[in-house]
């Protein structure tokens, strides 16, 4: 038997955020890393290196029928070497749990999460802290429970890399000793095609309410400069943005940041405002204060939760599936009340 814990979680980068203090919370217990199966190119700079990870699997797909998928044969063959040992199994629909059946992990190895839905007003990681204290029924012995400390919230670390990569970025930009703001505008969503006003994108909020946020984060914050950040799809956005904006003290800055440089950003800035999307969450595990734009999404469910110090708000507009509803006076009002890193 491997007493390794073994995690299976193909979630969106966010997700993942959220996973680190179930991970944290099984190596203590286990006195052993933690090995993930995930999906995503982002998993490895994600995961790799953080308190309690071990070996990461990442698969390109889990619905690809089995004979076509190479990337699923590779994993099979080694979790058959790996040998079997405590499992959890945290996706939804049971996607993906026959790559461990084949692997000869029964469910009497397994903890599924399918098992243990979520209560009413839960969130996510009070929901894992229930499941991470579940052991599979073969464990003849298993480690003591989970100490009743209040849950921690995710948590990510930055690398000497990570940071040597920001310091000769920001001297690109002349930024190196500036203090910074971050604004996360794109989604996922709002960058399908089509018209970014379709009803079905509950997470767009007007080009002229983000410019005039970034006017008011200027006014209050004279001597910042305000990062308008994400991956390179959204530059167009952050450019639709900067057109109805005011301040000359805001740039768009969207590219496929290494992971490693963008945490660092991250544990840099003193304050960022954000739609309801992955980067919000890895801010938050980064200590970061913010305030957070929900559209359809349920905040009680998902809001960003990392360090205690961390404020986070967490806005919704009248109507509560539809982002474009949110007033902006309501999201400046709340960007005011945010204590900024530094306590600006």
């Amino acid at each position: 038997m491997n007493r390794r814990p073994l995690l299976m979680r193909c979630g969106a980068f966010g997700d993942m955020v959220l996973m680190t203090p179930f991970i944290r919370e099984l190596a203590t217990r286990f006195g052993e890393p933690v090995d993930v199966i995930s999906s995503g190119a982002w998993t490895r700079p994600l995961l790799e290196g953080q308190p309690g990870v071990g070996d990461i699997y990442v698969l390109g797909s889990r619905r690809r029928p089995y004979l076509i998928s190479p990337d699923q044969w590779q994993l099979v063959k080694t979790l058959r070497r790996r040998s079997i040992g405590p499992t959890w199994f945290l996706d939804p629909g049971g996607i993906g749990k026959r790559l461990l059946s084949r692997a000869g992990i029964n469910d009497e190895w397994i903890v599924d999460a399918a098992a243990y839905p979520r209560v009413a007003q839960e969130h996510q990681l009070e929901r894992w802290w229930r499941i991470a204290n579940r052991m599979p029924q073969a464990l003849s012995h298993p480690p003591p429970p989970l100490s009743a400390h209040a849950i921690p919230g995710a948590l990510i670390e930055t690398t000497p890399a990570g940071r040597a990569l920001l310091a000769d970025w920001l001297s690109t930009y002349a930024l190196t000793g500036k203090r910074l703001l971050l604004v996360q505008a794109g989604n996922k969503r709002t960058m399908r095609r089509g018209d970014r006003r379709r009803a079905s994108n509950t997470k767009y909020w007007p080009e002229e309410h983000w410019a005039r946020l970034i006017d008011d984060m200027q006014m209050r914050c004279p001597t910042h400069t305000i990062l308008l950040v994400g991956v390179a799809q959204e530059k167009t956005l952050n450019d639709d943005i900067l057109r109805h904006v005011k301040t000359a003290h805001a740039i768009n800055v969207a590219s496929d940041h290494p992971l490693e440089r963008y945490f660092a950003l991250l544990a840099y800035a003193d304050a960022m405002v954000s739609v309801d999307t992955g980067p919000a969450h890895a801010a938050a595990a980064m200590g970061l204060p913010e305030v957070v734009l929900f559209g359809q999404g349920d905040p009680t469910f998902m809001r960003p939760w990392g360090a205690p110090q961390a404020p986070v708000i967490c806005l919704k507009g009248d109507d509560p599936q539809v982002l474009s509803t949110l007033s902006v006076d309501k999201v400046i009002a709340s960007w005011r009340s945010l204590p900024l890193r530094l306590g600006g």
